[in-house]
C-alpha cells in the first residue's frame, strides 16, 4: 500500500467545515440584516450562473437578497465592442433605491472595464476612471461619496487580471494613486484574483497603505468556495467590521462567485473626515 498523500491545505478543510456547518442557516429564510451601511463586492460573471444560464433577472435578486448602501459589481457589462450593460439599473434602483456612480465616455457600458458602484443615499463629489496595466483590459473605478448619514468616504472598485506579473502591476498603480491622499477613508474592494500569501503575492504591496490583510474569505467558487478571489480592505482601522460571503442557495447558483459584504462603521468615517 502506497503512503497517503500530504491532506488538503488547512484553509481549504476550514472552508468545507464551515460550509457543512452554515448549511442549515443558508437555507432558512432570510432575515432582515442589521442596521448600519453595508458595503458589498460581487463579480456576477456577466449574469451567468453555475447552471451555464444567462439570467440578469436572477443576479438582480441576489443583489435585492444582500441589500447594500453601497455595492461593487465586476463584469457587469459585456467584454468586447462597446461593453453594453446587462443589467436592469432602472429595475434595481426601483426595488433597492441602488443608483450607479455615473461614468463617462461609455454610452452603452453600466461601468468601466464592467466595474460598477451602485449607492443608495448620498452624493457623489469626484469620479476617476483608471486604466490597469497588463495583458487583458483591466480598470478600476474611484468614487469619492458624501454619505448621507455622515462623512467622506473614497471607493475603489476594481478587477485585476489572471496573470501574476499583471496583478503586481495593478496593485503598484492603485496604491500610486493613493499616495497624495492617504488620509482619505477609503476602501479597496472587487475580484483581485489572487489566492496566494506571502511575498508573492500582489496583495502584500497593499500593506504600505492598508496595513496587515484581514482574514481571507473564500468566495469562488461559488458552490464549494475554496480561495479568497474576492477582497475588501479599508486604509485606517476601525472603517469596517469582519468581511464575510453572502452564502445562500441563490448565490451559490447566480454566478461562480460568492458576494462578500461587511459593515462599514460611520462614526469612524466621520472622525477621519473631520481631520481633513
Amino acid at each position: 500500500m502506497h503512503a497517503r498523500k500530504d491532506s488538503l491545505p488547512a484553509s481549504i478543510l476550514a472552508s468545507i467545515r464551515n460550509r457543512k456547518r452554515h448549511l442549515d442557516a443558508a437555507i432558512r429564510e432570510m432575515v432582515p440584516r442589521s442596521e448600519g451601511t453595508l458595503i458589498a463586492s460581487y463579480n456576477v460573471h456577466k449574469c451567468v450562473g453555475n447552471d451555464r444560464r444567462f439570467d440578469p433577472e436572477r443576479t438582480c435578486r441576489v443583489i435585492h437578497e444582500i441589500d447594500a448602501d453601497v455595492i461593487a459589481l465586476q463584469e457587469a457589462d459585456t467584454r468586447f465592442g462597446e461593453r453594453t450593460g446587462i443589467l436592469d439599473l432602472g429595475r434595481l434602483e426601483r426595488e433597492t433605491g441602488l443608483l450607479p456612480v455615473p461614468v463617462s465616455g461609455m454610452a452603452k457600458a453600466h461601468g468601466w472595464h464592467g466595474n460598477v458602484v451602485l449607492f443608495k443615499k448620498g452624493l457623489v463629489r469626484d469620479v476617476h476612471q483608471v486604466n490597469l496595466p497588463g495583458l487583458e483590459p483591466r480598470g478600476a473605478l474611484v468614487a469619492e461619496l458624501e454619505l448621507e448619514r455622515g462623512g467622506a468616504l473614497r471607493i475603489i472598485a476594481a478587477h485585476f487580471g489572471l496573470l501574476r506579473h499583471s496583478r503586481a502591476r495593478q496593485a503598484k498603480v492603485l496604491i500610486e494613486l493613493m499616495a497624495d491622499k492617504a488620509e482619505v477613508p477609503t476602501i479597496l474592494l472587487g475580484d483581485l484574483n489572487e489566492w496566494r500569501l506571502g511575498d508573492r503575492s500582489s496583495l502584500h504591496a497593499f500593506q504600505s497603505v492598508f496595513g496587515p490583510q484581514p482574514d481571507a474569505v473564500p468566495s469562488f467558487p461559488a458552490r464549494l468556495p475554496v480561495l479568497a478571489l474576492d477582497r475588501m480592505m479599508a486604509n485606517r482601522k476601525g472603517v469596517l467590521t469582519t468581511v464575510e460571503a453572502h452564502d445562500t442557495p441563490l448565490s451559490r447558483v447566480a454566478s461562480d462567485h460568492l458576494p462578500i459584504k461587511a459593515m462599514v462603521n460611520l462614526d469612524r468615517v466621520e472622525e477621519l473626515s473631520a481631520q481633513l
